[in-house]
């Protein structure tokens, strides 16, 4: 099994020294980095195949740090934050994370949420155990979806999406007409269940319209259906 790096940033050290126990015993490498600058320092140098963002640090904010992330690198990222509230998670999701930690964490509930992602991630890379070479294609709307290389072509460009952006489009594009809530979408993409009211899926889904620049087609791919959720018709 090849190495899988990941990146913690956060300027508590005794909180990142845990994280790397648990992840270390997991069987991960990890690289730690206490600012915002010095965790770029490290993306730049080592190949890296997931994030753990502290929100709150001095200097750039793990927000900034996440929009600077996300400019060239569609590697999970997932934030860690004090803040609780619904708007702190919309803010973090919106700035291109895939998930939102709540600290203080338990261990285990967090590395379990790294290996969701990394599962993810892992079939975005051709070099994978799991890549088949089967030419798996849904051509709906205009918009072709490989599921095989992760790749999305709109109107004959290819959008760049993460794991967790391609998952929900897969699963609405797959099951053409058929309207799923948010309730659904979470369940079937996190493979959670939902506890809570949350907003964790409409924030992924204005980020998914907003690369397939939804705001400037008049056939929309997505459609909302009011009060119920959210579907792709054929």
């Amino acid at each position: 099994m090849p190495d899988i790096n990941i990146l913690v940033v956060d300027d508590e050290k005794e909180i990142a020294d845990l994280i790397e126990i648990y992840l270390v015993s997991d069987g991960y490498k990890v690289f730690k980095a206490e600012n915002a600058a010095k965790g770029l320092e490290i993306l730049g140098k080592e190949e890296i195949h997931l994030v753990l963002l502290d929100i709150m640090m001095p200097g750039m904010n793990g927000l900034e740090m996440c929009k600077k992330i996300r400019e060239s690198n569609n590697i999970p990222i997932i934030m860690l934050s004090a803040k609780s509230t619904d708007l702190d998670k919309i803010l973090g999701l919106g700035t291109g994370a895939d998930d939102y930690v709540v600290k203080p964490f338990n261990p285990l509930e967090l590395t379990a949420r790294v290996k969701s992602q990394l599962r993810r991630y892992t079939q975005l890379n051709p070099n994978s155990a799991s890549h088949q070479t089967a030419n798996n294609e849904i051509t709906i709307k205009g918009m072709v979806i490989n599921k095989d290389n992760h790749k999305v072509i709109v109107d004959e460009e290819e959008i760049k999406l993460t794991p967790i952006e391609f998952d929900i489009l897969y699963l609405l594009a797959s099951n053409p007409g058929k309207v799923f809530s948010t309730d659904e979408i979470f369940e079937k993409v996190w493979n959670e269940k939902v506890y809570e009211a949350n907003n964790t899926v409409m924030v992924h889904i204005r980020r998914l319209r907003g690369k397939m620049k939804e705001d400037t087609r008049q056939n929309k791919i997505i459609t909302t259906v009011w009060g119920v959720g959210y579907k792709i018709e054929k």
